[in-house]
């Protein structure tokens, strides 16, 4: 029987190269996105790498367009094996200049988003015992500066993640958390937040990175196959997870000097 795989936000970057990770082993796909044209050339790159499956417009701010996505994979495919919450959108701004708006928005899609995925497709879960693997980012465990909202929709990814590892055990689905460093990707194509010059400093970031979505997805195949929760692809993110660990002080300093320079900055651009 083939296997089959969800993921949400797969209209482009790291959501289309896992399913194209996964369509190479010859999986049965269901893809989501909110943004249609992107959704039907991930689909034609599916069928060309090996794999098959649907796409279905989904808004993971929405319950009901989940539970919708949930019933369509079981009257399309007979059910799930593994579901990947993937969609994410990209914010940043120091505190004192983000909105409750700006909290709203990031909450409901980067950590809601992936609360809803997680309850809509449990009953096929438990039916399939499968595994759940929630997108998160670096920024859940290190918190760097002018990030809050989305440093804390994150890190409630990877608290969700942890808490499901426990709660869903006797089920016998596993739980996967990934948190990638940057990497070349579209991320800010749905940047929201008052600064535009945060935007313009993280999109270097995303633009220097040496690791491409593909490689990103490449690692968290061979990760969830070898049953690791806690899923690190950049060895920069794998160092100074080790490091916070290790000696925790040092790197809130860190982020703090980080912080004052980008103020200052800020203030002689």
């Amino acid at each position: 029987m083939q296997k089959r795989i969800m993921i949400t936000g797969a209209g482009s970057g790291l959501g289309r190269e896992i399913a194209l990770r996964w369509a190479r082993e010859g999986w049965q796909l269901a893809l989501s996105d909110v943004n249609d044209a992107g959704l039907a050339e991930t689909l034609k790159l599916v069928r060309e790498a090996g794999g098959d499956g649907f796409t279905l417009r989904c808004d993971v701010r929405d319950y009901s367009q989940l539970t919708a996505f949930a019933q369509a994979c079981q009257e399309r495919l007979g059910g799930i094996d593994v579901i990947v919450n993937n969609a994410g959108v990209a914010s940043g701004g120091f505190f004192g200049d983000l909105t409750l708006e700006d909290w709203d928005w990031q909450i409901s899609i980067n950590l809601m988003g992936v609360v809803k995925g997680c309850k809509a497709f449990l009953p096929l879960l438990q039916k399939s015992h499968g595994k759940i693997i929630n997108i998160a980012s670096m920024a859940a465990l290190m918190q760097g500066p002018a990030m809050s909202n989305y440093n804390v929709a994150k890190a409630g990814v990877v608290a969700l993640s942890e808490s499901l590892l426990a709660d869903l055990h006797q089920d016998q689905i596993s739980v996967h958390a990934v948190c990638p460093s940057f990497f070349q990707t579209n991320l800010l194509d749905s940047f929201h937040g008052p600064n535009q010059q945060m935007k313009a400093a993280v999109g270097k970031l995303l633009e220097s990175s040496p690791i491409t979505a593909s490689d990103v997805a490449d690692y968290i195949y061979q990760q969830v196959a070898a049953g690791e929760f806690l899923i690190l692809p950049h060895e920069q993110g794998r160092m100074a997870w080790k490091l916070k660990q290790h000696n925790p002080q040092a790197l809130y300093d860190e982020m703090a000097a980080m912080a004052a320079r980008m103020r200052e900055k800020a203030k002689a651009s």
